[in-house]
């Protein structure tokens, strides 16, 4: 139940909740509060004085605006609301003196720091600094710290504002930084000089307030004003955070995140934040032939020719629908291969979620579903490797008091839970007890990929939803591709599943580099009867263009617009932020050439008209960054097995062609092997 009390700030009347801070009510009233160690996702510091605000009535000084509520103000005479000003001269000359501490250490090196042009403290100084300063002492100098090969540092520039240290404490659930020290001697540090050990840490690059946190891999590449920027959506996970591409050139430069409440908030995990430069390497840029076992470069018409011969002459023509593909082009394939009789797949997997039911294959909850839950389910997944800021949602949520259970891989997770057990027989179990008490408590159980590529896992899917029934739970189904959502609601799956292709001569492989396709390996020159014929559509040179026989160039997330339906259901639109390199094209633009080389060309000359018929198809497509509910249908369950769920993410830096084309990614990946074998010394 709400507080409502009435406040006057500026002369203005309104009327907010007493629980809200000054500084909150302040910017329900429409007025900038400045502040360096308050943030709305972290706890609050008041170390930073910046925030202060004239109390009338109140102490004949001001107040630190970030750290006292609504309700602590003593109403005015004859009971007027409590009257708070932001502007008076005892608030300017409080701010121009907490300014010019601020800068009393502070070095003047804005024009080589890369924060120089989006700057809290350069903002801020100018707007309520003073135009001189009475101190003349020598400026404190302080260490740089190796926090890793993520964020470089230049402590000097810290104010000790401890946003990096609340971040990495409280999201990422890690203990290496902290404040240590006095008075003079107070600085921000890492215990015993280690690296952060988190897949979220880049977040503290945003967080930092001037250039004492900065990008290690951007580091004097580009300044701001340079740099054109593009808002679009995420596909390292499923989770389709929202994310905007900041691109000079043909290059992208750095990848931010966007605020979404529903979705990622206001964080992105590393890998979708660093992964830019595995979008420059190994690139397919030209389309190629296999000739006498090798590869060579063709032209578009003579490659897009050889393909139309091997699909025309195909007795059984399967297509392969891979992790990072759009709506569009899994539409665009679903269309021309099952016109020319062959089947689709997207499932590459094997994961067993069953077509047509999206209550199913996606859930019943949804992302935010999780803050206000009372109890939360994790089945077969391990949210830190597979969506990493999902993990932190569920961590803020266990921090406010929910209940963790996980049935799986006991893992770290950064956050305490209870281990119910390793494998199916444990939902089994759960499912013969009484859960009414349940009913009551809003509650959400995360089924993962681990449940359901097994041989099992329909019925282990099947379980998990009469669990979810039996407590009045929501369901939510964890995806690590992101293209597979949307390939699901466009019906890219056939009965068979992955069965279809091995009997399949001709495969159309649209991005699939997860999967070994069976036949001769790409060194191995052997005749066509002996042979599957592969199709390649793809952006990077990986384990899908090394077993092709044509490879036709494709444009990456980046390089062409498209709609990505996330884990929960809801559709997003990525835009394009920089074209492909070389003779690349758009994924749907190569699918529409080919099937005019066939002979039956698709309905659509254009993206707008591929979305209409996409929409006329599967209209909960058409409404964007909506979650549609989706019709409760249990499947039919079969027999559990008693094995234990694995881990569906074997490397999390490395689970896509982008990612493994990146050196950082490469690193990362080294690191985190190291880390976890070094021995644990005896002391």
């Amino acid at each position: 139940m709400s507080d409502l009390r009435k406040i006057i700030i500026d002369g203005t009347e309104l009327e907010v909740d007493g629980a809200m801070t000054l500084i909150q009510a302040c910017e329900e009233a429409g007025i900038e509060i400045p502040r360096f160690c308050y943030h709305e996702r972290l706890s609050i510091a008041g170390n930073c004085r910046m925030c202060l605000v004239e109390v009338v009535g109140g102490p004949p000084k001001p107040a630190a605006s970030c750290a006292m509520q609504v309700r602590d103000l003593r109403p005015g005479p004859e009971g007027r609301p409590p009257v708070v000003k932001t502007n008076s001269p005892m608030v300017k000359k409080a701010r121009e003196g907490v300014m010019e501490f601020l800068l009393i250490n502070h070095p003047l090196d804005c024009p080589i720091c890369d924060q120089g042009g989006e700057c809290d403290l350069q903002d801020q100084a100018m707007a309520y600094g003073m135009s001189d300063t009475r101190f003349n002492e020598a400026k404190r100098a302080v260490d740089d710290l190796d926090l890793g090969p993520l964020v470089a540092t230049t402590m000097t520039r810290c104010i000790s504002c401890t946003r990096c240290v609340r971040f990495t404490t409280e999201v990422a659930g890690i203990t290496q930084m902290g404040q240590t020290g006095r008075g003079e001697d107070a600085e921000i540090t890492s215990y015993l000089n280690q690296t952060l050990d988190s897949n979220l840490q880049g977040n503290i690059i945003d967080l930092c307030p001037v250039g004492a946190l900065t990008s290690k891999p951007y580091a004097f590449t580009a300044r701001p004003w340079e740099l054109t920027k593009t808002e679009t959506i995420d596909v390292m996970d499923a989770l389709g955070s929202n994310i905007r591409v900041d691109s000079k050139g043909r290059e992208v430069m750095r990848i931010l995140p966007r605020n979404h409440d529903g979705v990622n908030e206001e964080w992105i995990a590393d890998k979708t934040r660093f992964v830019w430069d595995g979008l420059r390497r190994q690139r397919l840029d030209k389309p190629y032939i296999r000739e006498n076992g090798k590869l060579r470069p063709a032209t578009w018409p003579e490659a897009l020719s050889k393909a139309a011969y091997a699909i025309k002459g195909a007795s059984k023509l399967a297509g392969l629908v891979g992790d990072l593909a759009s709506v569009e082009a899994s539409f665009a394939l679903k269309q021309l291969i099952e016109g020319q009789g062959g089947v689709v797949e997207c499932r590459t997997d094997g994961a067993k979620l069953p077509a047509g039911n999206r209550s199913a294959y996606v859930g019943t909850a949804t992302i935010e579903d999780i803050d206000g839950a009372e109890a939360i389910m994790l089945i077969g997944t391990n949210p830190r490797d597979e969506a990493p800021v999902l993990n932190a949602r569920i961590r803020k949520t266990w921090l406010r008091g929910a209940n963790v259970g996980v049935i799986g891989e006991a893992i770290d997770l950064k956050y305490e839970y209870s281990h119910l057990g390793t494998g199916p027989d444990t939902i089994s179990e759960l499912l013969r007890h009484d859960h009414s008490e349940m009913g009551e408590k809003p509650s959400v159980i995360i089924v993962g990929q681990a449940a359901l590529q097994r041989e099992d896992g329909a019925a282990v899917l099947a379980n998990a939803m009469k669990l979810a029934e039996s407590t009045k739970s929501g369901i939510l189904v964890l995806h690590t591709a992101a293209g597979r959502v949307g390939a699901m609601d466009v019906g890219a799956t056939n009965p068979d599943g992955m069965e279809a292709l091995q009997e399949a001569d001709v495969i159309y492989n649209l991005g699939a580099d997860e999967v070994d396709i069976a036949g001769a390996s790409s060194g191995e020159a052997v005749g066509d009867e002996n042979r599957t014929f592969v199709i390649y559509q793809g952006s990077h040179g990986d384990r899908g263009a090394h077993r092709a026989d044509v490879i036709l160039p494709g444009a990456a997330y980046t390089e062409e617009p498209g709609l990505f339906v996330n884990t929960e259901g809801r559709p997003q639109l990525a835009l394009r932020a920089i074209y492909g390199p070389g003779e690349s094209k758009e994924n749907w633009a190569i699918l529409r050439a080919l099937s005019g080389e066939l002979g039956a060309p698709l309905s659509y000359d254009s993206i707008a008209h591929l979305r209409q018929a996409l929409a006329a198809e599967v209209p909960h497509l058409s409404a964007i960054d909506e979650v549609p509910e989706n019709a409760w249908q249990i499947p039919e369950a079969g027999a559990l097995d008693t094995a234990a769920f694995g881990a569906a993410v074997a490397d999390h830096y490395l689970t896509n062609p982008i990612a493994r084309a990146s050196s950082l990614m490469a690193e990362l990946s080294r690191n985190a092997s190291a880390r976890d074998e070094a021995p644990i010394a005896a002391e």
